[in-house]
């Protein structure tokens, strides 16, 4: 009988070891998990630091990049700044002291190579990857990565998206100038909503989305946008808080709709966003007024990502246009290049080993990678 009983707690010893061994995958900021060790090289454990928690386009990207690290292996913490740069400095200062031996960083302050440099200064010998937002302008985002051969940055060239818009806005409006000009003044009153004062994409997107289309009017012998507010020297409303949010698009919107309308026959006639947010929020305005839904008259609203909510806006004939930004494509190149350096790959080493069309190494600068962009309409 007592050796039957011993071979029976033997038993469930053996049982519960094996579940032990067996259960708990791996989740965010799992220390306990060895981590990818890419060909035999050193234990991942990444922090990632996002400048914002709530950014739209963004949260398709950590969705993405979580899916992506998780099958890698690779043991990962997510950390949110607040648009606070000086708050993301510490909690890198504390994912360094924690054992964080691969930074991947979302920077908020954008364009800005002094701060780069200290975040890589901080870091030491470990490894940063910069990700989505700029780190400089005018080649200075290549001075800092040539030299420091332990960073590099994945993300978008950043004028790509506004010259790719500006082109899509200007297309459409020649296609469709009568119908956009509800006046019949010959001059189509455009509105451009601006996701952050200072930020690189967000420069770019507001010069080059108006600039292209304009071009475009002009050869074809019309005129060239008019903003709709005269007295706005700048020609664009800027998110305050610099979150590119549908909340302040749709304020903006509510608030300029009050005086410009049709029944004071100076409506605003087409509205161009630097983002897919802020594209949601005009759209939103402008239903509440019974413009852009199935029986009545759409204004053009032009975005950049192409969200989930904004294809199905297009889909559905409520918004117009947008340039994919594409969440997967960045999560898979950052995953990558995590697994390479894991390998023992300096970064540089990494990008250049990535083989994918959605990628393609900068032409001034090896340790620099961009995610290709493309227009997206109905």
């Amino acid at each position: 009988m007592k050796k039957k009983l011993m071979a029976l707690l033997l038993c469930l010893v053996m049982v519960v070891t094996t579940l032990a061994a067996c259960g708990g995958g791996q989740t965010s900021g799992d220390a306990g998990n060895e981590g990818n060790k890419g060909d035999g090289g050193t234990a991942v454990k990444a922090t990632v630091f996002w400048y914002e928690e709530s950014d739209v386009y963004l949260s398709t990207v950590r969705t993405a990049l979580n899916k992506e690290l998780e099958a890698a292996g690779i043991v990962y913490d997510n950390q949110f700044a607040g648009n606070d740069q000086a708050k993301q400095i510490d909690q890198i200062k504390t994912a360094i002291a924690g054992g964080s031996n691969l930074l991947i960083v979302n920077i908020v302050t954008s364009g800005a190579p002094d701060t780069a440099q200290d975040i890589i200064d901080i870091a030491g010998d470990i490894p940063v990857i910069f990700f989505n937002r700029a780190i400089g302008t005018d080649g200075s985002d290549v001075t800092v990565l040539s030299e420091n051969p332990t960073a590099c940055f994945i993300g978008t060239d950043a004028p790509e998206a506004g010259h790719m818009q500006g082109k899509m806005v200007g297309d459409y409006v020649l296609a469709n100038y009568d119908t956009i000009d509800l006046n019949g003044d010959g001059v189509i009153s455009y509105a451009m909503m601006k996701g952050q004062e200072g930020n690189v994409e967000a420069e770019f997107r507001t010069q080059f989305g108006v600039e292209d289309a304009n071009a475009i009017l002009t050869a074809a012998g019309k005129s060239e946008l008019a903003y709709f507010d005269a007295n706005n020297t700048d020609c664009y409303q800027v998110d305050l808080d610099g979150a590119w949010s549908a909340k302040a698009a749709k304020e903006y919107m509510d608030t300029n709709l009050v005086t410009y309308n049709e029944g004071n026959n100076n409506m605003i006639e087409l509205v161009i966003c630097n983002n897919d947010g802020m594209a949601e929020g005009v759209v939103a305005s402008l239903q509440d007024k019974g413009y852009n839904k199935a029986d009545g008259h759409v204004v053009p609203v032009f975005g950049v990502d192409a969200t989930e909510n904004a294809v199905a806006l297009i889909n559905e004939g409520a918004m117009t246009g947008t340039v994919k930004q594409d969440a997967e494509g960045m999560a898979a190149a950052i995953t990558q290049t995590a697994k390479a350096i894991a390998g023992g790959a300096a970064p540089a080493e990494a990008l250049a080993g990535l083989s994918d069309d959605r990628f393609s190494v900068a032409s001034d600068c090896a340790s620099k990678l961009f995610v290709a962009y493309a227009p997206y309409t109905k």
